[in-house]
């Protein structure tokens, strides 16, 4: 059926809609969830280690399903993907509903970070096929300050929503949300997006990746203990065995290539994961500190953070614009700088910080990141081929994850080592400070080493220009 101008801005309304709100739910529903985490041990009779893998388990599940879904959706089509994810989450979030001990509400999570991999690898990568390069910048703005609406919104509506009506509203809200998705995709996306069809899925290198994955993944929760360490020191051997064989394989998960030869993609998702490394603990670093520290409580604490991503949300759709006419390395790298004089201010608080200094350095953080993930993620869909878009969704999200987790690891590895296996309190205040300042000055070096890779990685409205032509 050929398409008309008409038909052509409804899929395009119902594709941005669509990716907008499940790139909303995510974050939501892991924000929310860890608000309502004492209740859910409370009513399940669960203990903290079980507790922990509510929030692990559906991270593993992401975490591992994200290459084999974007390289599905490459081969089979990236709609029926996409649609399959959301009816594989929502059935997940609807049977926790229903939850009566832990392990089956830890099987659910699992469910629903598999169908969260599926629609994550391929939401972008729909978007990113049907609206032109002129535009792909706003659109992904968009995308991006969706997570972030998520991220904000998720804390203050899960404590709302436990209190009033129950940590298991939080899951049945899904429902809606899940339902309405997969009736806009099937009723207004037509047709299909694929990427190469002749390939075959690779089920040793998925087998490799899952293993690689769940070491580095799980092994940073773990982390300083001697598990945490095997854990980690197998994911790495894993992932070299991995691109060993993908470089080897007829039909590769995961395209060597685009690392060796494709030096934009390379350099932007380098920039990313020290990016998300370098800022992904800030919140958990600086909300301890708020409470212990200046004395808060949770919901003050709470409200002091909501400037960084209230700001995100609200200048990532201006960024994404800007880098459809500006050279996206300009914007990105100018973020990134800005992120590291942010994450470096946060490695000098004590105990007399003004609160309002605190605010502004997380408005000027937030300010840093917004310049830099539209456009960086722009780029980085924008420098590869038509039939690479579901694999390049996949590596972004997984750059995103990665970068997140190595931050969280950090932080939690010199804790460890300098408060150790204490409760935080008026005896270690100075070592816990200590631990901040230290943690910060690491991640203040990764963003500045990520800086090197975001202006080095070449001019990227020329690059997008020319695999536009190569793929049309």
């Amino acid at each position: 059926m050929e398409k008309t101008p008409d038909n052509t801005s409804a899929q395009e309304r119902s594709a941005l809609f669509v990716a907008t709100l499940t790139s909303f739910m995510g974050p939501f529903m892991i924000s929310s969830v860890n608000v309502a985490l004492p209740a859910i041990q409370n009513e399940l009779q669960m203990d903290a280690v079980q507790l922990s893998w509510i929030s692990t388990a559906y991270l593993l599940a992401v975490a591992v399903g994200l290459l084999p879904s974007g390289k599905i959706a490459d081969i089979h089509g990236r709609k029926k993907v996409f649609g399959a994810g959301l009816a594989v989450y929502t059935v997940g979030a609807v049977a926790a509903v229903f939850a009566e001990s832990g392990a089956v509400l830890i099987f659910c999570r699992v469910l629903q970070g598999l169908g969260a991999a599926m629609f994550v690898s391929t939401g972008m990568a729909i978007i990113t096929s049907i609206f032109p390069p002129s535009r792909r910048g706003k659109v992904i703005g968009i995308y991006v300050a969706a997570v972030y609406v998520g991220l904000s919104v998720g804390p203050f509506a899960g404590g709302y929503i436990t209190h009033y009506l129950g940590w298991r509203m939080i899951f049945l809200l899904m429902l809606p949300m899940g339902a309405l998705s997969i009736w806009l995709t099937l009723k207004y996306l037509v047709g299909e997006w694929y990427g190469d069809r002749d390939q075959q899925l690779d089920i040793a290198g998925c087998l490799l990746y899952g293993f690689s994955i769940m070491g580095l993944v799980y092994g940073a929760t773990r982390l300083p203990s001697a598990l945490g360490i095997v854990l980690i020191c197998s994911g790495c051997i894993g992932s070299v065995f991995f691109i060993w064989h993908q470089g080897r394989s007829k039909h590769p998960v995961f395209e060597v290539e685009l690392f060796a030869v494709n030096k934009v993609f390379a350099y932007s998702s380098y920039a990313a994961l020290l990016n998300y490394s370098a800022t992904f603990g800030v919140t958990f670093l600086v909300s301890l500190y708020l409470q212990f520290i200046k004395g808060l409580s949770p919901q003050m604490a709470g409200s002091v953070l909501m400037a960084q991503p209230v700001v995100m949300a609200t200048l990532s759709p201006l960024a994404g614009r800007l880098s459809d006419r500006i050279e996206p390395r300009l914007l990105a790298t100018s973020g990134m700088a800005i992120t590291v004089l942010g994450v470096f201010l946060f490695s000098r608080l004590d105990a007399a910080t003004p609160i309002g200094l605190i605010i502004a350095n997380l408005i000027l953080l937030g300010t840093g990141f917004a310049l830099f993930s539209s456009p960086n993620m722009s780029a980085m869909m924008g420098a590869v081929e038509k039939r690479h878009y579901g694999l390049a969704s996949g590596l972004v999200a997984t750059m995103r994850l990665l970068g997140q987790m190595f931050s969280m690891a950090v932080a939690t590895v010199a804790l460890s080592l300098l408060v150790g296996r204490e409760a935080i309190g008026p005896d270690n205040y100075d070592r816990f400070l200590l631990t901040i300042r230290v943690v910060f000055m690491i991640s203040a070096s990764f963003c500045l080493v990520g800086t090197y890779f975001s202006w080095y990685r070449g001019r990227m409205l020329k690059s997008s220009a020319k695999n536009s032509v190569q793929s049309s």
